[in-house]
């Protein structure tokens, strides 16, 4: 593995050394370029595509004088081939910007190795580079849930189904259920490589946590734990043929 070329952006330079420091010392990472604000980092961005060595991901603070953390991030969504972005802050508030960016992840100053570490490994499978943590899979990432004013970060592997409601979604694990400022949509995009599939309108479920699969005088129903999920006519057979390869493929392994 060559290693990835990544871009640290931070207005204080003890936070943007640290960083630096953090992230020369994981293996995966080949080159480390750093900028104090914004236009530096566009700078560094166009400099390395220029040189044909562009940069696979950007560790990026969000409050900073000029262009801030999201104004950027949102910029570098719209590149040709934009590269991974990581927001690395001591603010909470922004976790939802940063999930509709589809940033890979959201990291909380200060900086713990363990969290950088799984940041490192979601970009590797995003930019689908080799990692002995990560060959084979794909991950859902995180999504930011807001708790009487604490954002929280549940894992996409926790959550079983999801429920549309409005113009957000209801996130269901075994735990409970969370209410997102999503939709149903964005999240189907954003999860299908990572197991899951729409079945309805206004359900989309896990397919590793389907317990079973009911059809009986035309309705379909998919049963997770106790909770049985309408499917729809034209998602039947889609659903259907799905389970039938994964069990074939369950058999031959």
């Amino acid at each position: 593995m060559t290693g990835l070329r990544v871009l640290a952006v931070d207005d204080e330079l003890p936070a943007l050394e640290d960083l630096a420091y953090l992230l020369r010392d994981d293996p995966r990472i080949g080159e480390v370029s750093l900028a104090r604000d914004g236009a530096a980092a566009l700078r560094v961005l166009d400099r390395a595509i220029a040189d044909g060595k562009p940069i696979d991901a950007v560790f990026l603070d969000i409050r900073m004088r000029g262009l801030d953390g999201v104004v950027l991030g949102r910029l570098l969504s719209q590149f040709a081939n934009p590269p991974r972005v990581v927001f690395v802050t001591a603010y909470e508030e922004h976790a939802v910007d940063a999930f509709e960016i589809k940033a890979e992840d959201y990291l909380l100053k200060p900086v713990r190795p363990e969290r950088l570490a799984e940041a490192i490994r979601r970009v590797c499978v995003s930019a689908e580079l080799p990692d002995s943590d990560t060959a084979g899979r794909t991950d859902p990432g995180t999504i930011p849930v807001e708790l009487g004013g604490v954002t929280r970060f549940v894992a996409g592997t926790e959550v079983r189904y999801v429920e549309a409601q409005g113009d957000y979604a209801r996130l269901h694990t075994a735990g409970g259920s969370h209410l997102v400022r999503i939709s149903l949509a964005t999240l189907e995009e954003r999860w299908s490589s990572a197991g899951f599939v729409r079945v309805h309108r206004s359900h989309l479920v896990a397919v590793k946590h389907i317990d079973e699969l009911h059809i009986d005088s035309g309705r379909c129903v998919v049963r997770i734990g106790e909770t049985e999920i309408p499917v729809s006519r034209r998602h039947t057979r889609e659903l259907r043929d799905l389970l039938v390869r994964r069990a074939r493929k369950g058999r031959s392994e």
